[in-house]
């Protein structure tokens, strides 16, 4: 191996998963790297819950970090269930479903406290023939042979190379939340539990499916059950009261949970009571600290800089319906080792790894895209709602919502 482009020195931005998988698998290819975190304390319970794929595991396994069965919940089977609580659909598919705290827990275990620095604000990224420099909020420079942008889906380091690159909203929010295996009725958990589950009324969407629980315990009566409900959102309307808290700070980024106002969460556990199966309904207003989440695109037309590559939300942000976005990180991290091996530079390799995530990427987004036609068609007019609900049978669903990717 060509020590030039197998064991240099390497700054992550951004400490969350896609970071952790960078940084694990470059050093496990003999990289000496550096983490730097912008949030001083350690990160938890972002995302709530997350599907996995064969890839995903495919990334742990070459990182060489440890899991076994504990790494998720194992479920069988899909099913959809009409608003009064039957179930209309079903179908055998076996999957592993695990939480963001886990995963995080996972990654992070196999990075040495010396190479994690929370609490390191990156302001600017610059590079020449021979290094990177990294420049903090404090006014600090570190130097490194390349920088990976890590550092999500409002990437100040993209912002800085692809100024006219932008977040598109998608016309629709999710709700998301946790709810305690052990504060589920009886009824509902022997309905929903051990399923992958889907309901479907006019203009909604929700799935839910368990989860590793407090302490990411996967232990029966301790998990949790997580869901992800689309609901369509006028953006200038809806979307900008929803993201005002009480004093009337507006959060364009995104609003802290615990500054929704109680009046957004008591119209959100009406309409989940009016419009959901029962099953659903229990589930969303049991919730302890429900959270939204508006929906966006963002697609770039390169990943690589010189000595800088942008990974994972950094690069390409898909709508969730295709359950990806770890996975695609975990994919980035994977292909970004592969062409610093296999390169014969820094520079060389990270332009030949822009090239295959970069098409990858927008693959991704373009199915996604597809996926959640529906919702979005919920703000049209009533023609392409109906040309919409065509494709939108519980089989249709089922069969392409969250599974292994196939371009």
């Amino acid at each position: 191996m060509n020590s030039k482009t197998t064991k240099g020195t390497a700054i992550v931005v951004g400490g969350s998963l896609g970071g952790l998988f960078a940084a694990n698998l470059l050093a496990r290819d003999g990289w000496t790297v550096k983490i730097f975190e912008r949030v001083p304390q350690a990160l938890s319970g972002r995302g709530a819950g997350i599907v996995t794929h064969p890839e995903l595991f495919a990334a742990l396994n070459a990182a060489d970090i440890r899991f076994d069965d504990t790494i998720g919940v194992s479920v069988d089977k899909r099913a959809t269930f009409s608003q009064d609580g039957t179930m209309i659909s079903a179908c055998e598919m076996p999957q592993v479903l695990t939480a963001w705290g886990k995963m995080y827990s996972v990654l992070r275990g196999s990075i040495d406290d010396r190479h994690y620095h929370p609490g390191m604000s990156v302001v600017r990224v610059d590079e020449d023939a021979e290094r990177a420099t990294v420049t903090l909020a404090d006014g600090t420079t570190h130097t490194a042979d390349l920088v990976i942008a890590a550092d999500g889906l409002r990437s100040a380091i993209r912002e800085q190379f692809l100024p006219r690159v932008a977040l598109q909203y998608a016309g629709y929010v999710a709700w998301r939340g946790l709810v305690d295996e052990a504060a589920i009725s009886a009824p509902t958990h022997a309905a929903l539990f051990d399923k992958f589950a889907f309901c479907l009324p006019p203009r909604e969407q929700i799935l839910g499916y368990p989860v590793a629980g407090h302490a990411n315990s996967t232990h029966p009566g301790e998990r949790r059950y997580n869901f992800v409900w689309y609901r369509a959102t006028n953006e200038q309307t809806a979307l900008r009261d929803m993201l005002t808290d009480s004093s009337g700070k507006r959060w364009e980024g995104g609003i802290p949970p615990t500054l929704i106002r109680d009046d957004v969460l008591a119209d959100m556990e009406d309409a989940a009571q009016a419009l959901l199966a029962p099953q659903f309904a229990e589930i969303v207003t049991r919730a302890a600290q429900p959270l939204f989440q508006p929906i966006f695109d963002l697609e770039v037309p390169r990943m690589a800089f010189g000595r800088i590559a942008l990974l994972g939300d950094a690069a390409f942000v898909a709508r969730p319906h295709c359950g990806m976005g770890v996975t695609k990180a975990a994919g980035d991290a994977m292909e970004l080792v592969k062409a610093l091996r296999e390169g014969a530079d820094v520079r060389g390799a990270l332009e030949a790894y822009s090239a295959v995530r970069t098409e990858f990427g927008a693959a991704i987004v373009q199915h996604a895209r597809h996926l959640g036609a529906y919702m979005q068609a919920q703000l049209k007019d009533e023609s392409e709602r109906e040309m919409a609900e065509r494709y939108r049978t519980p089989e249709a669903v089922m069969r392409e919502t969250a599974v292994p990717w196939a371009a």
